[in-house]
């Protein structure tokens, strides 16, 4: 059994910072593929970042330069350094990973960025 618990959410005003963290737990030698996804209310789950076992980082273009993927394998934790949120960045924000070939997820922090 595999479990993802993210953390670092909370309410932020425009231009704030926020970093997110997602430890992993359970049976995860085989862990890889680590990623972020967000779902804004009644819109579809987007992948935000994504790092690979080289440690290649891909983005969504609206985060380009603002957000930053980042993991610590010894800490089983990967992280999502949010900065210069803006309001459109509101949403659930969850963290995922393929083990063994079977993907994970957790179960969602929320990120409210709001004057």
């Amino acid at each position: 059994q595999v479990s993802l618990v993210e953390s670092g959410g909370g309410l932020v005003q425009p231009g704030g910072s926020l970093r997110l963290s997602c430890l992993a737990s359970g049976n995860i030698d085989n862990l890889y593929g680590w990623s972020w996804y967000r779902q804004a209310p009644g819109k579809q789950r987007d992948l935000v970042a994504v790092i690979s076992t080289d440690d290649d980082t891909n983005y969504i273009d609206s985060v380009k330069g603002r957000f930053t993927i980042s993991r610590d394998n010894d800490k089983k934790t990967w992280y999502l350094q949010m900065n210069s949120l803006k309001p459109e960045d509101t949403a659930v924000y969850y963290c995922s990973a393929l083990v063994g070939g079977t993907f994970y997820w957790g179960k969602g922090t929320l990120v409210t960025v709001s004057s």
